[in-house]
């Protein structure tokens, strides 16, 4: 798979050469002020925050792992992207009003603002970390993985190559580069996903398959499944998903500093709120465009791809694209990386400038703060290049990642959540559920993957163990953090100081947002009525 036509290669330059001259062309004037390179000068349109939201979330890990889980499970893996849709309503009616009326810059902010400075630190600590080790590094790793591929290109120079293109554009030109890219990489991404898509279905013909009802019988009928409550191969049911996504999903779309970052700069609270439902629309379109692949991968190329089920992607780009239309690929698939390390560069440049150097220095100024921010890009970039390689030994990317999220996730989600809905919740409280949810979930994480007990690996999501999964694993870990955060709360008589603008009354939705929540809603249970 290492030849790849000039043409190709010609489209691949110009689309990296084009994105960092298009990032910095817009950043020209909002860069000026700290507001304007950290925040894009709070002049975000609900058509860019919703393409932004999306381009950051859809990275290579997905077109990688989604067309896998296809391949491996069929569409039941695409709950991971509809639950999604619902995810970012909870974003705009529960979270967004607060965070905007707050006016908080990061979200660790507003944990100091809701209890006190020390979640504020633990929160800041967690954030930098996810967006280093898992958003920046894991981004890096399984788009080279796909590069090495098609081109032949070794791991570490792809990965150098694609950290180059993102952190000219990023570190010089702030969040308005970002969400400006983002917005043009969300349409190559669909083109590019949408592209595959087709010329895979116009190839069944070729293997014998001319109806959908022959695809079903090809690829077994149970791969066209979005709901099941027995035990998929993998060992989860519907149910587990259903629960363990949902504090997954509210601490990712909900609670994290990389992808909220682009909803903290809006225009307006009903801006802010559009583009998070607009982001709830696309994604719909990741399980037709990268799970349905893997699915069709699975009637044409099954017994070339085997065992080896990383290949998917590459199989389906090498055997069924054009030339031309390879490159275009291959573009779609920089979006995916660049978009994804584009927006947790400059998330981890935030929380480093305001909730480390503004706590200690206070009232650094707006060109100290930039500096400080680029300075800080350029580390975190040479960090992500030094450790992203490492990830080979570590197993499967897309579920991998996602189980070392539900380390934190668990804690974050609970103490948002009950801050916002239980006004007796106390500082101490959210600062030993924190640190003691999530110790108690690490604990779990390191038996499962390091120790052996009785000569059983994996021993608490076993058969022979307990035989609890890593999503469940999830919201059992949130009830744990939750437990401890009301019996703290209950017992502790400190007295508490949270912020005026806490628990005021909301203003209501516009007729719009009303509307298209309810249009969204419609259209996901029509979806999974055709999948059940």
């Amino acid at each position: 798979m290492g030849n790849i036509s000039t043409v190709d290669l010609i489209v691949i330059a110009v689309y990296i050469v084009s994105i960092v001259i298009i990032g910095l062309w817009f950043a020209r004037r909002k860069r000026k002020t700290s507001e304007g390179y950290f925040l894009a000068g709070k002049s975000l349109t609900w058509g860019v925050i919703g393409a932004s939201l999306f381009a950051s979330n859809i990275s290579t890990v997905h077109l990688v792992g989604l067309s896998e889980s296809g391949f491996k499970d069929g569409i039941v893996w695409g709950n991971f992207e509809w639950f999604s849709a619902f995810e970012l309503l909870i974003l705009a009616f529960v979270f967004i009003p607060f965070y905007l009326r707050t006016k908080i810059t990061t979200l660790p902010e507003f944990l100091e603002k809701r209890y006190d400075s020390r979640s504020r630190i633990v929160l800041a600590i967690f954030s930098i970390l996810a967006a280093l080790f898992m958003h920046i590094g894991v981004s890096f790793y399984a788009g080279a993985v796909v590069f090495e591929s098609i081109f032949g290109i070794n791991i570490l120079t792809s990965i150098i190559i694609i950290a180059l293109a993102t952190g000219i554009y990023t570190i010089i030109g702030g969040l308005t580069s970002v969400v400006v890219t983002e917005t043009v990489q969300t349409v190559i991404l669909i083109l590019g996903s949408l592209t595959i898509t087709i010329l895979a279905i116009y190839q069944l013909p070729e293997v014998g398959i001319h109806t959908y009802g022959e695809l079903k019988e090809a690829v077994d009928p149970d791969r066209l499944k979005a709901v099941s409550f027995d035990s998929t191969q993998k060992g989860f049911t519907f149910l587990d998903m259903l629960f363990g996504h949902l504090i997954l999903g509210i601490w990712y779309w909900c609670t994290d500093q990389t992808i909220v970052q682009r909803v903290l700069g809006a225009k307006s609270e009903t801006q802010a709120k559009l583009g998070a439902i607009f982001a709830g629309f696309l994604k719909i379109l990741p399980v037709f465009l990268m799970v349905v692949p893997g699915i069709l991968a699975y009637a044409l190329f099954h017994e070339q791809i085997g065992t080896e089920t990383k290949s998917v992607l590459p199989t389906l780009i090498v055997n069924l694209l054009p030339i031309g239309l390879k490159g275009l690929m291959v573009a779609a698939l920089l979006a995916a990386v660049m978009s994804s390390v584009a927006a947790a560069l400059n998330s981890c440049s935030t929380l480093i400038v305001y909730d480390v150097f503004d706590k200690l220095k206070p009232g650094l100024s707006d060109k100290t703060k930039i500096n400080i921010g680029k300075i800080t890009g350029v580390v975190v970039l040479v960090l992500a290049v030094a450790w992203s390689p490492f990830l080979g030994d570590l197993g499967g990317i897309f579920e991998l990642i996602n189980q070392m999220f539900s380390i934190f996730a668990p804690s974050i989600v609970a103490v948002f959540v009950w801050g916002i809905l239980f006004r007796k919740g106390t500082a101490n409280a959210s600062f030993y559920t924190l640190l003691g949810g999530s110790l108690f979930a690490a604990i779990i994480f390191y038996i499962e993957k390091y120790m052996t007990i009785d000569g059983v690996v994996n021993y608490i999501s076993s058969v022979e163990g307990f035989g609890v999964n890593w999503l469940r694993q999830t919201y059992i870990f949130f009830l744990v953090s939750t437990l401890l955060y009301f019996v703290i709360s209950f017992f502790d008589r400190t007295e508490q100081h949270i912020h005026e603008h806490f628990y005021l009354k909301m203003n209501p939705s516009s007729k719009l947002v009303n509307y298209l929540s309810l249009l969204l809603v419609a259209i996901m249970l029509i979806i999974y009525f055709i999948f059940y």
